[in-house]
């Protein structure tokens, strides 16, 4: 987003800030995003100091929830017939963008909010989120500033110890977006400041210590996989589910090899338990209760992801300029959306929709043209090493470059490789062990990094 010139607002030196009035979700699905996540409208003085939201007119349309909102700040003191003239062209853009027939009644009435923060909850309310719910984050948020703000550890120590019970899973999910967002934007003192901050929170508090056991678990269980490699049947797998020393393990097993646990995995299960008895019995009619349990969440939360990527790859699809809009939204395709992308034009090619599929086309070229070799190469490179030591060297040293795209890429590729493998293919075969070294070591610097 190019960014604008502005006085600051309380030192009037001239500073560079990211200012956007327009915020239309069915023409730019990121906008939302950068709208709840304070990437617009929000100033940074290096001189002075200040930090704070800007004050600027807003209108925020999403079409799918039938949303036109207006905001603007009552500092700005202007009259009514001012506020128009001013918040009427944006309200245009919108109108000209939809297509006649998308064009309702509620865009005649836009929601005017006299507070920022009543847009927010509006904008928050339509997906589901209650001000009880937004009350909780935001107590979060502080108890976050008030941590960030300590003296010393025995200062941030006994502030955990008041606030632990708002430590939790949104606890941590929220540190983690502030973390990525302070690494991503170069503030590296801050990211430094909230990366020993998680340790003490990680060792410190009753979730985080179940948390570090549930990672250590996870490599475990990874390691487990990896090492089994091509002898990885049904049968292995089930062996060693009912090894698992505790339910953390069970769960990191459903996590990583959800594929395997299909309806041939559980007859086998099922098998076991008709020629078990007693103790025996009763513990694999609960481990088959727990499994069935764990693959049934993980199996919900794929069918929430996969419909919010086609939600988004739908969006997109209703534009005018299909590449375009594709590029301008690179940063939002997951893995999820792609594969929705790529089941979408299988599905437009056997129902013969060809205005369809040259959509879909046009997008997949973009995303092959944008697909960046930065992960391959580095695939190849870490191949090229001697041994594991070189390997977690060189992850190591390249940090940055281990994220969440890299870790699906090289598992992508595991899968492929695999596939190969097990139709007799001698390369792949090859390739496969060292492979899977480069997976298992790549997982650990992962968790390592994910951890601090």
């Amino acid at each position: 987003m190019p960014q604008t010139q502005i006085a600051c607002p309380q030192c009037r030196q001239m500073i560079a800030a990211n200012l956007e009035q327009l915020f239309d979700v069915t023409h730019d699905p990121q906008a939302k995003q950068r709208l709840l996540g304070g990437v617009s409208n929000t100033a940074r003085c290096p001189h002075c100091g200040y930090q704070g939201r800007l004050a600027t007119p807003v209108v925020y349309h999403d079409g799918d929830k039938e949303l036109l909102l207006t905001y603007f700040p009552f500092e700005l003191s202007l009259p009514v017939t001012e506020q128009e003239r001013l918040i009427g062209p944006l309200i245009k853009q919108v109108m000209d963008r939809l297509p006649p027939e998308k064009r309702k009644a509620y865009l005649f009435k836009p929601q005017a909010n006299l507070t920022y923060e009543s847009m927010i909850e509006t904008i928050l309310g339509k997906d589901g989120i209650t001000p009880e719910m937004l009350k909780g984050q935001q107590e979060r948020v502080m108890v976050v500033e008030k941590l960030m703000q300590a003296t010393s550890p025995e200062v941030r120590a006994e502030l955990i110890k008041q606030n632990e019970k708002l430590i939790d899973e949104q606890f941590f999910a929220l540190f983690s977006r502030l973390m990525q967002g302070a690494m991503s934007s170069g503030q590296e003192p801050v990211a430094k400041q909230l990366n020993d901050l998680q340790k003490q929170l990680l060792t410190e508090t009753e979730f985080g210590r179940q948390l570090q056991a549930s990672m250590a678990e996870m490599e475990t269980a990874a390691k487990s996989l990896q090492d089994a490699g091509q002898g990885l049947t049904r049968e292995k797998l089930l062996e060693f589910v009912i090894a698992s020393p505790n339910e953390a393990r069970t769960r990191a097993y459903a996590s990583l090899a959800r594929g395997g646990m299909d309806y041939a995995f559980f007859q086998l299960l099922t098998d076991k338990i008709d020629k078990a008895q007693g103790d025996e019995k009763t513990k694999l009619e609960a481990l088959r209760e727990k499994l069935l349990e764990l693959t049934n969440e993980i199996d919900k939360q794929m069918q929430a992801r996969l419909k919010q990527a086609q939600g988004f790859i739908n969006k997109l699809l209703t534009q005018e300029d299909i590449a375009r809009a594709t590029r301008d939204n690179l940063d939002a395709f997951t893995q999820d959306a792609v594969e929705v992308v790529q089941t979408m034009l299988r599905q437009a090619s056997e129902s013969n929709d060809y205005e369809r599929m040259g959509k879909l086309q046009k997008m997949v070229e973009v995303l092959r043209e944008a697909s960046t070799p930065l992960e391959m190469a580095f695939v190849e490179q870490l191949l090229d090493l001697p041994g594991e030591a070189a390997i977690e060297k060189a992850l190591t040293d390249n940090n940055a470059l281990v994220n969440d795209a890299f870790m699906e890429a090289l598992n992508g590729l595991v899968a492929q490789v695999d596939a190969a493998a097990s139709q007799g293919n001698e390369e792949a075969k090859a390739l496969g062990g060292k492979l899977g070294m480069v997976f298992k070591t790549a997982l650990k610097v992962s968790m390592k990094k994910n951890m601090g």
